[in-house]
């Protein structure tokens, strides 16, 4: 995002397309980031760092971390989060690209055929062997969940208390 001029000027010269991958629920991506960090200090699977696992026991291991969330900091982070999208967008929308929700992704698995006709590919039927780490509702997910809870009530982003996707 700093040298976003540059990087422009590299895409158009080159061809380059750009696809956004994002999260409607900015909420739901802090705790995965939260964990994520939390994991590569503790490594808790054999010793070894994993983002992505391809087991449901891997999973349920990594899905055991429940982070606590810095209230105080919460609105203005999910702020910054949404001006980062924004600001992405903007500087971007000069250059091919396409905008991408991960939810999307998951409740229509469709949208890769977008993806494959953005990138000028071939239909093909795309599998994954990753496995969903967070499954639970989010309130399940945080240790001060209820504060959480009363930080984002009556705000902008309280449709993220709710706003989730079925697995």
């Amino acid at each position: 995002m700093e040298h976003h001029q540059e990087i422009v000027k590299y895409f158009k010269k080159n061809g380059v397309s750009a696809i956004f991958l994002f999260r409607r629920n900015l909420l739901r991506r802090m705790i995965s980031v939260l964990a994520n960090s939390y994991d590569k200090d503790a490594k808790l699977l054999n010793g070894t760092h994993k983002s992505h696992v391809h087991s449901s026991a891997e999973a349920q291991i990594l899905a055991n971390f429940k982070p606590t969330i810095n209230t105080e900091q919460l609105i203005p982070e999910l702020k910054e989060a949404e001006e980062s999208i924004a600001k992405a967008v903007e500087y971007f929308n000069s250059t091919r690209h396409i905008v991408l929700y991960y939810e999307d992704l998951v409740k229509n698995p469709k949208k890769l055929r977008d993806v494959q006709e953005f990138l000028r590919l071939p239909y093909r039927k795309l599998t994954s062997r990753q496995v969903k780490i967070h499954r639970a509702p989010l309130s399940e997910q945080v240790a001060n969940w209820d504060d959480v809870e009363k930080a984002v009530k009556n705000s902008s982003y309280e449709s993220f208390l709710h706003l989730d996707y079925k697995m």
